[in-house]
C-alpha cells in the first residue's frame, strides 16, 4: 500500500519542483493540443517564484520528501480563481489532484462565494475531475492561442459551508 500524499503551503523554496512537476504534468495537454506554448509550459522559475511568495496561495502535496503536486488561488473579491493543478504524471490517477483541489478550497475565507477556473475543453479527464468536485461548465473560450477552453465554476457556500476547514499535514 502506498502513502498518501501529505498536503502542506508551499513555500520560495518549492519553486524550483513546483515547476518541475507543473511542466511534467502540462507537457501531456500540450502534446493533446499541439501546442508547445501552454503559459504553465512557458513560466520562469522567476514566475513560480512570484507566485508562491505573492498574494496567491500556493500548496504542495509531497510524498516524502518529493513534491508530486501543487495548486493556487487567488482572491478577486468574492472569487477565488484556482489554477495551475498539476501532479506528477506518475502520481496521477491516485487521488492527488481532488486532495489539493479540495484543500486549496479550504484554505478560502469564508467571504469567498464563487470558486472559478478552467482546463481544455477536450481534457475529458480534467473536466471529470473537477465535475466529481462540484464544478459545472459555464462558458467556453479561446486562450491566446486559440485552445478552446472550458469555464468551470462551483458555489463556495450551499446552505452551510461547502467546503471543511483547512488540514495541513505537518
Amino acid at each position: 500500500m502506498s502513502a498518501e500524499a501529505s498536503i502542506v503551503p508551499a513555500g520560495a523554496a518549492d519553486a524550483g519542483e513546483i515547476l518541475t512537476v507543473q511542466r511534467a504534468a502540462y507537457l501531456t495537454e500540450a502534446q493533446h493540443y499541439s501546442d508547445p506554448f501552454l503559459p504553465p509550459l512557458t513560466e520562469t522559475l522567476d514566475e513560480v517564484r512570484a507566485a508562491v511568495t505573492g498574494p496567491a496561495t500556493v500548496l504542495a502535496a509531497r510524498l516524502g520528501h518529493r513534491l508530486v503536486g501543487s495548486v493556487r488561488a487567488h482572491l478577486d473579491g468574492d472569487t477565488a480563481h484556482i489554477g495551475r493543478l498539476s501532479v506528477a504524471p506518475d502520481q496521477q490517477g491516485q487521488g492527488i489532484g481532488g486532495r489539493l483541489l479540495a484543500a486549496i478550497e479550504a484554505t478560502c475565507p469564508p467571504e469567498v462565494a464563487l470558486f472559478t477556473l478552467f482546463t481544455g475543453a477536450d481534457s475529458a479527464r480534467n473536466l471529470r475531475l473537477y465535475q466529481r468536485h462540484g464544478y459545472r461548465v459555464v462558458a467556453h473560450r479561446p486562450d491566446p492561442n486559440g485552445i478552446q477552453l472550458a469555464v468551470l465554476e462551483k458555489p463556495a457556500v450551499l446552505d452551510g459551508p461547502a467546503v471543511s476547514p483547512p488540514r495541513f499535514d505537518a
